[in-house]
């Protein structure tokens, strides 16, 4: 049985430019692994656009989270401030309860069905 040559992941990574192509030229079987690579190479060229074009959506998706986010908290922010009614009804520690929303409830504090 023969032995592979095991060079090419070694010299591709570690080496030089040169050495690799000296290397390609008198091994076939590496010569074969570096078309492999290149085929390999020239699909992930070709699909490179289609990925550029996913990350710009996506960077479009969160900057209109981050706004959609800014904007509710500016709101929930404005009406808890600006309306005395909703700030002073709601503090921590308080219970909400259906009869402060205005809704008719029973001697139970449950909702009134009638």
């Amino acid at each position: 049985m023969e032995d592979k040559c095991q060079k090419f992941e070694g010299l591709f990574v570690f080496s030089d430019e040169e050495t690799l192509k000296k290397h390609i030229e008198e091994c076939p079987e590496c010569a074969a692994e570096a078309k492999k690579m290149e085929k390999v190479s020239e699909l992930l060229q070709e699909v490179k656009p289609y990925f550029v074009e996913k990350r710009k959506h996506y960077a479009t998706l969160k900057i209109a989270c981050a706004i959609s986010f800014i904007l509710l908290a500016g709101t929930i922010i404005g009406v808890t401030g600006f309306n005395q009614d909703v700030s002073d009804m709601i503090k921590y520690g308080t219970e909400l309860e259906a009869g402060d929303l205005g809704l008719p409830v029973d001697d139970y504090g449950f909702l009134l069905v009638e």
